[in-house]
């Protein structure tokens, strides 16, 4: 039977190891990567991410671990799957889930970094104080894809000048999309086209939506950006094609399924920047000292066969801006 002397000594050994083992289990630090899509869906833009990491000297599994959240297409799951991450004590949450992610990290947590991927204003969004000086625990990238959709009208007009009545898609889940329809109502009042706006969430919904725009007698689709409908980008260019419908999307990836023209910020540059500042964070950095970073390029692809298909021909003005032409 252990004596007192004994039970001391061996209470005075735990006491002293368990800074030790603290110690030894925070030695690896841990990313939690809270995402609104599926890993499918990740796959090709992940491994920018793990290269931005890389640059700072972290590897995956050598001296970071990540923690990986999906929530499937679902935005009501990222409030539990960000509070998950909270409970795990992750040292810095990197989410990629647009706004809905954005506000559910912000919302469990005060004190843990945050580092987000948005399409619009993070100021108007309240996530940061402002671009230069983001303040508190959250900084990040914005894509600046609302206010890309004006332009993505211009674009359609060139395509088709005949075409007086413009779809819009949008996610209705999504908190960007009233200010999508917003700037594309105003963009589509001054050229004096008329705008019907479709909503869809699911996949029947997204049916749905084509069998109203065939009804509506639009002659071309703005495809509103949400990551629900880039997961589903094969079901959007089938159905576009099915209906012989004039489309723009933002992101390069439907037109290489067979979508007509794309025009957005480059997606991968974007996953490399968070990367850079998740490994800054685990270095020291603090979230309010790093300003919020804004995309300096954008691609515009053309798929010429589809064009063709669609009985376009594409002007030479927009020939001459694309990044990539599909033949």
């Amino acid at each position: 039977m252990m004596n007192r002397r004994e039970f001391l000594l061996v209470l005075g050994a735990a006491v002293m190891a368990t800074p030790a083992l603290r110690a030894q289990q925070k030695a690896m630090p841990v990313i939690g990567y809270l995402a609104s899509a599926t890993p499918d869906v990740n796959a090709q833009l992940l491994p920018a991410f793990l290269v931005g990491l890389g640059e700072t000297g972290r590897v995956e599994g050598q001296n970071v671990a990540i923690e990986y959240r999906w929530a499937e297409d679902h935005y009501e799951r990222l409030p539990a799957l960000a509070a998950d991450l909270v409970s795990r004590n992750v040292d810095v949450i990197v989410s990629t889930g647009g706004t809905p992610g954005a506000l559910a990290a912000k919302n469990a947590s005060s004190t843990i970094p945050i580092i987000f991927i948005v399409g619009g204003d993070p100021v108007e969004r309240g996530l940061v104080a402002s671009f230069a000086r983001p303040g508190g625990n959250l900084t990040g990238v914005t894509l600046f894809i609302v206010e890309l959709h004006p332009k993505r009208l211009e674009m359609l007009s060139e395509l088709v000048p005949r075409c007086g009545v413009i779809g819009l898609l949008v996610n209705p889940n999504n908190p960007a999309t009233e200010p999508i329809i917003w700037n594309v109502h105003e963009a589509a009042r001054t050229k004096g086209l008329g705008l019907h706006v479709l909503k869809a969430s699911t996949e029947s919904e997204i049916d749905a939506a084509f069998t109203s725009f065939a009804q509506l007698q639009a002659g071309a689709l703005i495809v509103g950006s949400d990551p629900f409908f880039f997961s589903q980008r094969d079901q959007l260019v089938a159905l576009t094609a099915r209906h012989s419908v004039p489309a723009v999307y933002e992101r390069r990836e439907f037109v290489a399924a067979g979508g007509l023209i794309s025009y957005g910020p480059s997606f991968t540059g974007t996953w490399r920047q968070v990367g850079i500042y998740a490994g800054q964070i685990l270095r020291g950095a603090k979230p309010a000292d790093l300003p919020v970073q804004q995309p300096t390029r954008f691609e515009l692809v053309v798929n010429l066969n589809t064009a063709k298909a669609l009985g376009l021909t594409v002007p030479p003005s927009i020939l001459a801006r694309a990044d990539e032409v599909i033949e």
